[in-house]
């Protein structure tokens, strides 16, 4: 298909000159190149809300289709994953590659939890084999190009392209060199991105993220999943108190999402009626906007929000799991961290919501049957989220008397990964805090278990728990001030 006005265009060879730069490229891709496109043109197939997918809107699969890389690479760690990325909307990306490593790292992000809705295809043959092939067929929403090619020879091909290509597709380009002069021309010429090697898989799976941020509502909170390995663990009152601890003790905005319909406890824990719950939210989602949070959100505090569970068993709830992902998505449009309180079931929806999380907290005891269950979640979660950090472990009810435990030493060993805290079995702190519906750092803020929930949201949020000012003796005594 033609286009007789290129979106790029070679005005001057001559005037074209290199400028070497050793230090360009070399930094962290996300946020620290300016963006391409002035205006970012939205994917075919978002336009419409009731678009129905045609052939244009996809790409035939094949054997080009995108598998994910079968090489081990080293788990990132909480800090290189902290930054949060909207997942992409449902959208062709098609790579085409003249590096047989480039294109192991396009196929390698198609596993990742941010690119499921994408239809990703990897070819070979760079920029040229793409100008053939756009000849012919519709264009992707996203084209990236690796090429070795640089200068003029570049931006000749890159006009050969701007002929077949479809106005609106998003162009990423993996180069050969840093150079200054050529990102100039680049971005004149309306190329969304520039990337030079080494890259990794999450390199690439940010730039792309970003370029399909939601423009109206950009911003998207942290979400942090909680879950119990068994049942009676104390999971739910981990996630309550952690949720707590970010929004007091970080001073940070935090909404806790009681997602156990029938038996959650975050209105008793805290101790609300609340006239609506999370169910209605769940009931009907497409109706979930600002103001219909408002009407069915919990203002615990001012920093602390919270959509509670009904509780009740008078209706069963048979929730559709994709309004769980709608919910969840609303919700963290409005707070900067949102903590999740699963409950201690295996259904479609918990695991996509495990999956989709960007951080996930295993709540174990110190037994067989929670190491069992913890291993195989870590296993799950690790072979489906290859580039996030892998899940945070907490051990819980350590210590009850007379009962026979798993060490903390054995535990760690035969699960693989070290859990990130452990929590003391504690009746009379819980029990108090419990029956007096406040959370620990509300009763004993100086106790260990306090603290340690203290340092487990820290290890989540990279935020240190505020300073709090102590009181002086003209504060007791105000007549000294005068």
């Amino acid at each position: 298909m033609s286009n007789p006005d290129p979106a790029w265009r070679l005005d001057n060879e001559d005037d074209f000159v290199l400028e070497e730069d050793a230090d360009f490229g070399l930094g962290d891709i996300e946020g620290e190149l300016p963006p391409f496109d002035s205006e970012p043109h939205a994917p075919a197939n978002e336009t419409d809300p009731s678009h129905t997918p045609t052939d244009r809107d996809s790409f035939t699969p094949g054997p080009a289709v995108a598998t994910p890389a079968a090489h081990v690479h080293a788990p990132l760690s909480r800090d290189d994953t902290r930054s949060t990325e909207q997942p992409v909307p449902r959208i062709t990306i098609h790579a085409s590659c003249d590096r047989p490593e480039i294109a192991d790292v396009i196929s390698a992000i198609a596993a990742d939890r941010r690119m499921a809705r994408a239809e990703i295809t990897v070819d070979q043959g760079g920029i040229d084999a793409a100008v053939v092939r756009f000849a012919s067929q519709a264009s992707p929403n996203l084209l990236i190009l690796d090429s070795q090619m640089q200068g003029p020879a570049m931006l000749h091909s890159l006009d050969r392209l701007a002929q077949v290509i479809e106005q609106g597709t998003k162009v990423v380009i993996v180069g050969a060199v840093n150079d200054i002069a050529l990102f100039r021309e680049l971005m004149a010429r309306g190329v969304s991105e520039y990337i030079v090697p080494p890259i990794q898989p999450i390199d690439l799976i940010r730039t792309v993220c970003g370029l399909y941020v939601n423009a109206d509502k950009p911003f998207a909170g942290r979400v942090i999943a909680v879950i119990g390995a068994r049942g009676g663990v104390g999971a739910s009152t981990i996630a309550h108190n952690l949720a707590w601890s970010i929004a007091e003790r970080q001073e940070s905005g935090a909404t806790l999402l009681d997602l156990d319909l029938s038996f959650g406890t975050a209105a008793l824990d805290f101790n609300q009626d609340p006239q609506q719950s999370i169910a209605d939210a769940l009931m009907a989602p497409d109706r979930v906007d600002d103001v219909f949070l408002d009407r069915v959100t919990t203002k615990h505090t001012q920093r602390l929000m919270m959509l509670t569970a009904p509780a009740t068993l008078e209706r069963e709830f048979e929730v559709d799991s994709g309004a769980f992902e709608i919910v969840i998505d609303r919700v963290r449009r409005t707070s900067p961290f949102v903590v999740l309180d699963l409950p201690h079931v295996w259904t479609s929806w918990v695991k996509q919501t495990l999956l989709a999380a960007d951080d996930v907290i295993i709540v174990a005891g110190p037994d067989l049957a929670s190491l069992r269950n913890t291993k195989n979640i870590l296993d799950l979660l690790k072979a489906m989220r290859p580039y996030d950090a892998q899940p945070a472990v907490a051990l819980s009810m350590v210590g009850v008397p007379k009962r026979p435990e798993i060490p903390f030493k054995d535990f760690a060993e035969a699960l693989g990964a070290e859990p990130v805290a452990s929590f003391p079995f504690d009746p009379a702190l819980f029990g108090m805090a419990a029956n007096s519906g406040q959370m620990l750092g509300g009763v004993a803020a100086q106790s260990k278990t306090a603290l340690a929930i203290d340092e487990l949201a820290a290890s989540l949020t990279g935020r240190k728990p505020a300073e709090t000012k102590k009181s002086s003796l003209a504060d007791k005594l105000p007549f000294l001030k005068r």
